[in-house]
């Protein structure tokens, strides 16, 4: 979930390069990403923090508060604020974890392995 372009094709690029038979669907704000949410299944979601229309905190505190296991998808928060508070409130909403833009891509794979519980050797 991300509103910002460039940032959006370069996050594709390394999940497309690292990730095999990864599949990217992308939503341009939180009201965007709740509605997708409602209809799709999805591993994980990357949040974008700051965005028009509904941002990422309070997507995700609506996801949180969905029904069935939508509830409970990995959410990982991307934001370009990493100040103690910006975090706090992302872990408040229900985010899982965060990483910073822009990202390494170590740590974004190293957190995707971590929430999807998926060895490290598989992506590498």
């Amino acid at each position: 979930v991300e509103d910002n372009e460039f940032n959006v094709i370069v996050a594709r690029d390394e999940l497309e390069s690292s990730i095999r038979g990864v599949r990217i669907d992308v939503a341009e704000n939180g009201k965007i990403a709740v509605d997708k949410v409602r209809t799709e299944s999805y591993d994980l979601i990357l949040m974008d923090i700051q965005m028009p229309e509904m941002d990422g905190s309070e997507a995700t505190s609506i996801i949180r508060s969905m029904r069935g296991p939508v509830a409970g998808t990995p959410i990982m928060a991307m934001t370009a604020n990493v100040m103690k508070e910006e975090v706090d409130r992302c872990f408040a909403a229900g985010m899982n974890a965060y990483i910073s833009k822009p990202f390494n891509r170590n740590e974004l794979l190293k957190n995707i392995n971590n929430l999807l519980e998926i060895p490290a050797s598989v992506n590498s």
